[in-house]
């Protein structure tokens, strides 16, 4: 019940989160593309709760503007992530032969760079641009599910239910759309949930990098990037933003943290008996 609460909680707060992202152009206090060069640099205060930058557009409008894109080009990128590895772990682990082979050891190739890396060298080939940002990490990005998938099909794919229904007369797609993918979906969810933060931050990396949204347009990562050079002397330029990236990846981490528990209660019960046994 403790559990159902929490997980409540968190999914209302980031329901609340995405709410703000899809309407933040509406909820600026101010235009965050006008600039005002008298009100450069100017601190937090009254009239803008999260000061301006060096050519006086306020940062709270821009914060608000730029969670559109940074948000839900994580989320896009995640949705497709967890959508091509599913499909390609679920044909690989339940028909084999060469396709499983090619397509895990392209996966092995991918996974023996680093994503963040090999993002970079994908965006720098391709140019700057949210569109080709988030392609590089697609591409970096489905091998992770497509392992998970795999091995859970493979688990349950011999499984007594999955006997019964092949024994049925079921056909492959109704054994796999209703009775594997519902048994393995949970974990699915739950690693993409988890995934939504990792991937936010490496947007805003590539965007920090330049290979990302390219100014004036408002992106939490090139916000950053704008208030580097400032730092000393007006670091609420790069605060602001940093905040806005640490508390959505604090709520979808919580949240996938949540519904991990909530759905396997074991793992909860093990990780537990792990942490008495640190205790003591």
């Amino acid at each position: 019940m403790k559990e159902k609460k929490r997980l409540i909680f968190f999914a209302v707060l980031a329901a609340l989160l995405l709410l703000i992202a899809a309407f933040g152009k509406y909820l600026c206090p101010f235009d965050p593309y006008e600039q005002n060069l008298l009100l450069a640099k100017q601190p937090p205060g009254p009239e803008h709760w999260m000061g301006t930058d060096r050519f006086g557009r306020d940062i709270f409008s821009r914060v608000l503007a730029g969670s559109t894109v940074s948000v839900y080009s994580a989320l896009f990128l995640v949705l497709t992530v967890t959508v091509t590895g599913t499909l390609v772990g679920i044909i690989c682990g339940w028909f084999g032969g060469a396709a499983d082979a090619v397509f895990m050891r392209i996966a092995d190739l991918f996974l023996a760079f680093p994503s963040l890396v090999f993002a970079l060298a994908v965006a720098g080939v391709l140019g700057g641009g949210m569109q080709n940002a988030v392609f590089a990490l697609a591409v970096v990005g489905w091998p992770k599910f497509a392992r998970l998938a795999r091995s859970l099909t493979l688990a349950q794919k011999d499984a007594p239910y999955m006997m019964a229904a092949r024994l049925s007369g079921s056909s492959v797609p109704k054994l796999l759309l209703k009775h594997l993918l519902p048994n393995i979906g949970g974990q699915i969810l739950v690693t993409a949930v988890l995934d939504i933060g990792t991937m936010m931050m490496e947007l805003a990396g590539l965007s920090f990098l330049g290979l990302g949204v390219q100014p004036p347009a408002a992106e939490w990562g090139s916000m950053i990037n704008e208030g580097r050079s400032l730092l000393q002397i007006s670091p609420w330029m790069s605060l602001a933003p940093g905040a806005a990236i640490f508390v959505t990846v604090l709520i979808f981490n919580l949240l996938g943290d949540t519904l991990r528990d909530f759905l396997d209660p074991r793992q909860k019960k093990e990780s537990r008996i792990r942490k008495r046994k640190a205790i003591i």
